[in-house]
């Protein structure tokens, strides 16, 4: 017969907003972790996490709920160790400080990059072939009415450039390989062992390319790293994809030159202020929404489960984590 432990002989976790993944997490994890959840709580966040963690070792958090790993909660958090994050990115982390603190990082690492390839390329064919608008089209009885649909663009030897060639960047590439589409990238150092054209300048990448997909991280240097200039140098028939973070485009002037056909059109995954979305994008045809979800699949949540579950197990032993970031 199983034992059932105690909670007060488990490994407090604190989990500073409940992610979309918590239940399974929790339902997985209640035998061998006690969490902390201040949304429970009536309690301001500093005052519950001065109240309830001071001895707390080791953080699960997850971006896109607006809240950060900031100084001011890191200041109520004395004894943390350890944050793990749910995500490939940290932006939502103050690396800086942590590392000052000297508390480790794991992330989710390379564990989403064959899903976030996926979306990218399926946001890009259903903007170049209007597939959601075409669904739109049909669904609203306007086929039998109308018949003229507007025509797509052909996927076959696009000019691709891929903003940021990392593991997600290089999946992307290799998917669109199989496309007979011509591929080049930017980053900041020239890849010695890949094959296509690297530009060390977004703009000049632009200006030879149908298509640019962001496949960046959000740096100070990558906050709108995509403005007027380059979308002006994409030109009219050009199509954006972000499967990065929204703010590495200026989602303003984008807006702006989708409205006036400055670009052809867009598939985003991610939003600057999300999950704010300006309301101008719904009305758009040439537009795609997807509400950040290219990380999350059946398989990739699954994944991130056990992944996280190993990172905090190795904590707690003392070995070595799974999948640490290192900057």
């Amino acid at each position: 017969m199983a034992v059932k432990i105690q909670s007060d002989e488990l490994h407090q976790v604190l989990v500073l907003s409940p992610p979309s993944v918590f239940t399974s997490l929790e339902s997985q994890f209640q035998n061998r972790f006690q969490f902390l959840k201040p949304w429970d709580s009536n309690l301001p966040l500093l005052q519950f996490l001065i109240s309830n963690a001071q001895s707390v070792r080791a953080c699960l958090v997850t971006p896109g709920d607006g809240l950060a790993v900031s100084s001011a909660i890191l200041d109520c958090l004395p004894s943390l160790k350890f944050v793990v994050t749910a995500s490939a990115g940290v932006d939502h982390l103050n690396v800086a400080e942590l590392r000052r603190r000297g508390v480790a990082i794991a992330y989710a690492g390379n564990l989403f990059s064959q899903d976030v390839a996926d979306m990218a390329v399926g946001l890009l064919i259903d903007v170049l072939r209007n597939v959601s608008a075409g669904d739109r089209f049909v669904r609203q009885g306007l086929w039998a009415t109308q018949m003229d649909f507007s025509l797509g663009l052909k996927l076959t030897g696009k000019r691709i450039g891929i903003v940021g060639l990392g593991k997600i960047g290089s999946e992307v590439a290799k998917r669109l390989e199989g496309f007979g589409c011509r591929i080049s990238y930017n980053s900041r150092t020239k890849k010695p062992l890949v094959p296509y054209s690297h530009y060390s300048n977004v703009h000049e990448l632009a200006t030879n390319c149908d298509v640019l997909i962001i496949c960046s991280s959000l740096t100070e240097e990558t906050r709108h790293l995509i403005n007027r200039e380059v979308m002006v140098a994409l030109g009219k028939d050009g199509v954006i994809i972000n499967v990065g973070r929204g703010a590495i485009i200026d989602e303003k002037a984008m807006i702006e030159y989708l409205i006036q056909g400055e670009i052809k059109g867009a598939g985003l995954d991610v939003f600057e202020d999300e999950p704010e979305i300006p309301k101008q994008l719904f009305n758009l045809d040439n537009v795609v929404l997807s509400p950040h979800v290219a990380v999350t699949t059946t398989e990739s949540i699954a994944g991130l489960i056990e992944l996280a579950l190993e990172n905090l197990e190795a904590f707690f032993s003392n070995k070595p984590l799974v999948s640490p970031f290192l900057d």
